[in-house]
């Protein structure tokens, strides 16, 4: 295919430019709306044409550095050319088209973006590793963009720091291994003063590889263990490397403890902001009865129940209904009640005889459909507040609230989990006429 030249009108969902020639579209990564640019055609997918840049004609007033070097090639990130401000710009701008495109509503007040630091914030990070001896052995890294290929990282400028400065030796550590074939992941997590990681393994570790691991994990100060098949195979390399990870509210003086494979908000910073902005929002008190749905082991669950309300944390995973209730007991939270409930098979059994006057929301992608359209209509509460994850399914529920079940939306707005990055959070608080 020929050379093109064209100006970028938009970005994708996943941060790629798109541009429009003579009826064709095509996506031009690391490009920005203004832009003009060369492109080259590579290839036809999913009804649009996939392009490599070529040159940038009249680059963005927005356009900035990157910080990473592997920015391009690492498929962990695809916005860090754009100005941070202008990413917060731009998600706002995508959460509001999509409230108004799919779901039909226009919330009455725009919440101030919640934001944290840009880099070295995530907490949490599952790494692939790969065996390819034609690229030098052992790769470990984020997955390339668009690609099966695994980007090999010596430094990460996204990772908390306690997790990218292991990144070079864990090639080493792991190279090391009789096993090295048989690795396809290695799961991080960092808590206040912990780091865990946890190998993948396909195969059974040789008794060489388990002291191999153990002293990795005694050297480097962190908690080392192995997965063989599912969470519950999980295991420490030695009972002195297994304690418990935490993370504090500090607004709420709590402090919630989780286990290496456990669903965390990753941006520390983030996450406190917005559980405490979630709690004014619910405007919980002693009178309420609240049930915090999808609520994990108690991010939120506990902040309000802190704040004197009844609540009911109700999740699926009932390893995180066990996590969720040490949590209340270790806080002295005594109002509080965990109950496993599949919210997608099962969303009118949360009822029981009871009545919730306000709902918190956090569900996964998929959103909270089930909910929303069996629940709602029959108990009615009188404030429901959204935490989501995906602004499409956010606007279908939106949609269903709003025109079919008479709520209004008071408030939306953007929450930047994963700054650097396309993928956008946000909160909702729907209020009952």
């Amino acid at each position: 295919m020929c050379q093109e030249i064209s100006v970028v009108e938009d970005l994708s969902h996943d941060g790629q430019g798109i541009v429009r020639v003579e009826g064709r579209v095509y996506l031009v990564p690391g490009t920005l709306p203004g832009e003009t640019i060369a492109f080259l055609p590579v290839r036809k997918r999913r009804g649009m044409f996939e392009a490599r840049l070529v040159d940038i004609l009249n680059p963005s007033p927005y356009r900035t550095d990157p910080l990473c070097r592997y920015f391009g090639t690492c498929g962990g990130c695809s916005l860090q050319h754009l100005y941070p401000q202008e990413q917060i710009v731009r998600k706002q701008g995508t959460l509001i088209n999509n409230l108004q495109q799919i779901g039909g509503v226009r919330p009455e007040h725009i919440l101030e973006p919640i934001r944290g630091a840009a880099w070295h914030y995530r907490r949490k990070a599952r790494l692939g590793v790969r065996l390819v001896p034609k690229k030098g052995g052992i790769l470990v890294g984020f997955r390339e963009r668009e690609s099966r290929y695994i980007t090999s990282l010596s430094s990460c400028e996204t990772l908390d720091r306690r997790i990218a400065r292991l990144l070079p030796v864990l090639h080493s550590v792991i190279s090391d291994l009789d096993n090295r074939c048989r690795v396809p992941q290695v799961e991080a997590a960092a808590g206040e003063d912990s780091v865990a990681l946890v190998f993948r393994h396909l195969e059974s570790f040789s008794e060489a590889d388990h002291a191999l691991l153990e002293q990795f994990a005694s050297s480097e100060g962190i908690m080392v263990y192995t997965q063989s098949a599912g969470p519950d195979s999980l295991s420490a390399v030695s009972p002195s490397t297994s304690c418990s990870l935490f993370y504090r509210h500090e607004h709420f003086g709590l402090e919630l403890q989780f286990g290496p494979l456990d669903f965390v908000q990753v941006h520390p910073q983030v996450n406190q902001a917005l559980v405490k902005q979630v709690i004014e929002l619910l405007e919980p008190c002693e009178s309420d009865n609240i049930a915090d749905l999808f609520c994990g082991l108690g991010n939120f669950t506990l902040a309000i129940g802190q704040a004197g309300a009844e609540v009911t944390g109700i999740e699926s995973d009932f390893s995180l209904i066990q996590q969720g209730r040490k949590n209340a007991a270790l806080n002295h939270l005594d109002r509080i009640c965990f109950q496993k409930t599949d919210l997608y098979q099962e969303a009118t059994g949360l009822l029981g005889g009871r009545h919730f006057n306000k709902f918190l929301l956090d569900p996964p992608r998929s959103g909270a459909g089930q909910v929303v359209c069996e629940v709602v209509p029959v108990m009615r509460p009188e404030r429901l507040v959204y935490v989501s994850c995906n602004p499409a399914t956010l606007s279908r529920d939106a949609d269903v609230l709003v025109n079919r079940l008479g709520y209004r939306m008071a408030h939306a707005g953007v929450v930047d989990m994963f700054p650097g990055t396309a993928h956008i959070e946000c909160l909702a608080v729907f209020d009952h006429n």
